[in-house]
């Protein structure tokens, strides 16, 4: 079975819906939580194949805890489970890499809790689980922008990882947010500009870009800022703007035409 692992972008296009507000509340669930646990975990044992595991360190992603399971099948598990958040958390105390997939996407947002979005993040290990629980369930709670702002702040690498991964997540799939608070994160793209660790760096600059493409007027800040980081003498900061540069520049001259 080969490896199916996600992009960044390919996690926010193949993320589940955006929004359960409208949506009528599900009954309990009939198996106490062991029960449902152990049946979670089944279904993803039933799917781990060695080579997909293996596989999996080609991404930066540590096998120790992992199955081999691809994302593909753990969303297609999803899909059969209820919102559980019971659940969710059981799921992700387990420590499995899969499971801990899972739980991001049968988490109840309603029910996420800040202490909640701080007690996983600071036991993430690896950019997928990070990602991942920012794009298919962070995003969608109110404390998002509280979050970024603090997780910015931090030093942790996954920590800082989950603040831009989550302000990319807020500029991609907020369609209707005005532009102000966009604006402010600059600061904090600027701030963290100068990080070299890979995974921090890749999540500042893809929060850069997606800040960019959600309007001309946050484009043009975006790209003013570009151009200020791809002239700095730090090498973080350059390659940061270089490469959102590109992409900025192509969207402006899009919205030319």
């Amino acid at each position: 079975m080969p490896v199916t692992t996600l992009s960044p972008r390919q996690t926010a296009t193949n993320r589940a819906p955006t929004s359960t507000r409208n949506k009528p509340a599900m009954p309990a669930p009939t198996a106490d939580l062991d029960t449902r646990c152990a049946q979670a975990l089944a279904a993803l044992r039933q799917r781990a194949d060695e080579a997909t595991r293996k596989g999996m360190a080609r991404y930066a992603i540590p096998t120790e805890h992992a199955l081999g399971v691809s994302m593909r099948e753990v969303q297609a598990i999803a899909k059969t489970l209820r919102r559980d958040h019971a659940l969710a958390n059981a799921l992700w105390q387990s420590g499995i890499y899969e499971a801990r997939m899972l739980a991001c996407y049968v988490a109840d947002p309603s029910a996420v809790t800040p202490a909640q979005m701080d007690r996983w993040v600071r036991s993430i290990d690896n950019w997928a689980h990070c990602d991942t629980a920012c794009f298919a369930l962070f995003d969608r709670t109110p404390h998002a922008w509280k979050k970024i702002e603090q997780w910015a702040k931090q030093q942790a690498e996954f920590v800082k990882r989950a603040a831009f991964a989550l302000l990319a997540s807020v500029a991609l799939h907020h369609k209707t947010a005005g532009d102000e608070k966009f604006l402010q994160s600059l600061e904090l793209i600027e701030a963290a500009a100068d990080d070299p660790r890979n995974f921090v760096r890749k999540a500042v600059n893809w929060a850069l870009r997606a800040i960019g493409k959600r309007n001309t007027a946050l484009c043009v800040a975006a790209i003013t800022l570009a151009q200020r980081l791809s002239a700095s003498d730090n090498a973080t900061k350059r390659w940061i703007g270089k490469d959102a540069l590109r992409e900025l520049n192509r969207r402006l001259e899009k919205t030319k035409k």
